[in-house]
């Protein structure tokens, strides 16, 4: 035996053991959910900005120290929860979930832990005239999208006469309510109770509108950690922790008895490893012909705000580059600060600061806001290129034209003007283009344009493939005219060549 086979054999009595202790430690029970919903759910502990707390928390902390597994915390954005638990990125979400939207979407869902009571908050001046939905006929309510509640206000609005105005988060829709851009929100007791704390000026009536579940989600194959996550629960409600979890974060009441009862009933009377049968969600040609619908509505918002948005653009960018091309030097160096201040500022920012930064000097409507936005983030770039575009005319021109007599004004409108039109023609068509794609970031006000409709699609769904299809062919039907379009007016208008 050689001395190589030898160590050889010496590593491999040594690696061996390790390999066997290393495969009986448990990996980390990962679990995901968005912090950005804040407290009681899960929020940065106010003494160690590293580590969270929250109820959440605890109950990952609960089910992981019964499975004899360290929990690991991954941040995931609200709407991409059913998507990376599908695509591997964590193994369960405990974040606030409600089970019906689970079962909608086809989701492996847990036993319910907490069931919470929808309610209707208004502000405290109105809390004697606003004290159901038939009350606020004509008016806004907001809500978080793809959530229980925004079911119930969609299923409302024609019998109510009630607009839904869907949020990215359960903060805004209280803010906007302050404001009195909203006149009421629908949400969870436990959201509503936490503004009503948290403001003072804002009152959650009593009326209970609908009543939902908590649940823990995982992947659809993952049935196996469900059942471990559910002996987990089961063996919580029994010994009073999960009551000692949610009497610590103020939450616990006279619904929550009664839902563990009813729980531990059904669990005992289904048969032995098997899980009470949830309904199966509804398949995607069904969900493509229910939400068709308002994706073609969703386009029409889009084409809309993009003509508005675009025709700003162009009469603020033409008046931009004119000034820097014929006015003073005091004109010429406020111009340019503009340009170079808002094309070196994100737009998402800029929709931000005008909708809920100067929203206590001036309350602009959501679509006035976005059609705002674009217009004036977009005449940045036009006025560059038709700047560029006037330069481009040749001084032999110009200096003929003033020759003739022409005035200063008559030169821009009549030879100036018309040539770096058909200059400016092509970018500007690629603008139209681009800024009917960055429509979508209008969705972060509040406007339902066809990117948030697909999102709350792809949400209720599941899925991201056909509800992305869907949205990328209807881009496409509204982009590809306009390109046609412009590529034979700029034919029709080539300068001719020598």
């Amino acid at each position: 035996m050689t001395r190589a086979t030898r160590f050889g054999l010496i590593a491999l009595l040594l690696v061996t053991p390790a390999r066997q202790v290393w495969a009986q430690i448990p990996s980390p029970l990962v679990w995901g959910c968005d912090p950005e919903g804040g407290a009681p759910y899960v929020e940065a502990d106010s003494a160690d900005p590293s580590s969270l707390v929250g109820f959440e928390v605890d109950i990952a902390n609960l089910v992981a120290a019964h499975l004899h597994r360290q929990p690991r915390f991954t941040f995931v954005a609200f709407s991409s929860i059913n998507q990376s638990l599908r695509r591997g990125d964590f193994e369960v979400s405990f974040c606030g979930l409600e089970e019906i939207t689970a079962r909608r979407t086809g989701m492996t869902a847990t036993i319910p832990y907490y069931q919470f009571r929808v309610v209707l908050t208004v502000r405290a001046a109105d809390k004697d005239r606003f004290r159901s939905l038939a009350d606020l006929r004509g008016r806004s309510v907001a809500t978080l999208a793809a959530t229980q509640s925004f079911e119930l206000l969609k299923r409302a609005e024609p019998t109510y006469g009630i607009t839904a105005v869907s949020y990215e988060d359960d903060v805004h829709p209280y803010e906007d309510l302050v404001l009195g851009r909203v006149d009421a929100v629908v949400l969870d007791n436990v959201v509503a109770g936490r503004e009503q704390l948290r403001r003072g000026d804002v009152v959650a009536q009593p009326a209970v509108l609908e009543v939902g579940y908590y649940v823990g989600i995982l992947a659809p194959a993952n049935t196996a950690l469900r059942d471990q996550i559910d002996g987990a629960l089961l063996a919580a409600m029994k010994d009073g922790r999960l009551e000692v979890i949610f009497r610590k974060w103020g939450l616990w009441n006279d619904d929550q008895p009664a839902l563990y009862a009813r729980v531990l009933a059904e669990r005992q009377m289904a048969p032995p490893g098997q899980a009470p049968q949830t309904r199966t969600s509804e398949g995607w040609q069904q969900a493509v012909r229910n939400y068709l619908p308002m994706l073609l509505t969703a386009s029409l918002v889009t084409i809309g705000l993009s003509c508005a948005s675009m025709a700003l653009a162009v009469a603020v960018g033409i008046l931009v580059a004119t000034g820097r091309v014929y006015g003073r030097w005091p004109l010429r160096l406020a111009l340019q600060a503009y340009v170079e201040l808002t094309r070196g500022t994100p737009i998402l920012l800029q929709l931000f600061v005008l909708y809920y930064g100067l929203a206590s000097v001036i309350r602009l409507p959501a679509m006035f806001a976005a059609f705002l936005g674009l217009g004036l983030n977009y005449a940045a770039y036009e006025s560059e290129i038709y700047r560029a575009a006037l330069e481009a005319v040749s001084k032999g021109q110009l200096e003929a034209a003033r020759t003739l007599g022409l005035s200063e004004r008559q030169v821009l409108q009549l030879v100036r003007g018309p040539q770096a039109f058909r200059l400016a023609l092509a970018p500007m068509t690629n603008d139209f283009v681009a800024l009917l794609k960055d429509s979508s970031l209008v969705s972060v006000l509040t406007v339902v344009e066809l990117t948030k409709q697909t999102q709350i699609f792809a949400t209720n769904l599941g899925s991201w493939v056909v509800p992305g299809a869907l949205c990328a062919a209807l881009y496409l039907a509204m982009s590809l005219p306009l390109a046609r379009l412009a590529g034979r007016l700029e034919q029709r208008w080539k300068a001719p060549t020598a």
